[in-house]
């Protein structure tokens, strides 16, 4: 009953609907998608696709939800083990290596940019040159400034449990 209802008018509409959305975006892969989409909802309205094959759908995308999950979860509880073990460690350095490395990047960002700042002033003809050169900077940058930002968050996380928190 669910899954003729679903095919009768759920996903018509929902296909509908983001088919709609997909056929704004000026794109091509967009409005092959679009019209993709709006095939696929011409087909189930006329039942070439059954309730059947709808129901198996959904238990797919069910079994793949799952699947994910229990991927999230066994990478979460590892992230919780090795945070578990740095907490309880006799070792200072495996304790406060967050701190550590947020000062070292802290660090190195101040003598990066000051020496950038530094060489602009000294050699302004050369301030372009400097500059693009900084772009290729950016990717280890980013790795460095994401580790600390998931260090801080985590630390600020842990906090919170520590004092009760939820």
């Amino acid at each position: 009953m669910i899954p003729a209802l679903l095919a009768q008018i759920g996903l018509p509409l929902l296909m509908k609907a983001v088919g709609a959305g997909l056929d704004t975006i000026d794109h091509p892969v967009a409005k092959t998608a679009a019209e993709g989409l709006k095939q696929v909802g011409d087909a189930v309205t006329k039942g070439d696709v059954t309730p059947a094959q709808i129901a198996e759908a959904n238990r797919h995308s069910e079994r793949m939800a799952e699947i994910e999950l229990s991927r999230d979860s066994q990478i979460l509880a590892t992230v919780n083990r090795t945070i578990r073990a740095e907490v309880q460690s006799e070792d200072a350095f495996v304790r406060r290596w967050r701190p550590s490395f947020g000062y070292a990047v802290a660090l190195t960002w101040i003598m990066t940019m000051g020496s950038i700042a530094a060489a602009i002033i000294l050699t302004p003809l050369q301030a372009p040159a400097i500059i693009a050169a900084l772009v290729n900077t950016s990717p280890i940058w980013g790795i460095a400034l994401g580790v600390l930002g998931v260090s801080v968050v985590k630390r600020s996380a842990d906090k919170k449990i520590g004092e009760g928190g939820a």
